[in-house]
């Protein structure tokens, strides 16, 4: 089964710890798609993946109501996130490239520090704030920060004590 190429109509986009050498044993690979018409996304989705180990499906109230898939395969947890907006808008898409440039610049003690908050069984996203001693609601402060250019990022991670 290739998972993007089912998806390819949608824009697929990987995300998540795995792709951020992250990843705890609990860690899922997350793939965000562009979905306009979540009717026929979800259809296709379940039409694909529903005979997948542990599939299930469902949309979110809040928002702009994404529909959210999980399911067993490859040997991966996946999670498939359709949202009726280009990924590079999407949260979770803009937490990750912050992620990646501060995995980039604040180097190996800073990776360890966030591996050392996900092993102790913390989500990414608060694992990050925790790491940057970054206080209040960490997917926002995320979000927040994916916008700046890499010398305010510096500026968390010295002031963090990583540069």
């Amino acid at each position: 089964m290739n998972i993007l190429t089912t998806l390819s109509r949608y824009d697929p986009h990987v995300a998540g710890t795995p792709p951020l050498g992250l990843d705890v044993p609990t860690s899922d690979i997350d793939i965000l798609c562009h979905a306009l018409d979540l009717d026929r996304f979800t259809t296709h989705v379940w039409n694909a993946f529903n005979s997948s180990a542990d599939f299930r499906i469902w949309q979110w109230s809040g928002g702009d109501k994404p529909v959210i898939a999980a399911f067993k395969a490859e040997g991966w947890q996946f999670e498939i996130f359709g949202q009726a907006r280009p990924v590079e808008q999407q949260r979770g898409w803009r937490h990750f490239l912050v992620e990646q440039r501060l995995i980039r610049l604040g180097g190996k003690d800073f990776v360890e520090a966030v591996m050392a908050f996900r092993r102790s069984g913390m989500k990414t996203e608060p694992a990050f704030a925790a790491a940057l001693d970054m206080e209040g609601d960490p997917y926002e402060l995320l979000f927040d920060i994916a916008s700046l250019d890499e010398d305010a990022l510096v500026g968390f991670l010295h002031k963090a004590g990583y540069i």
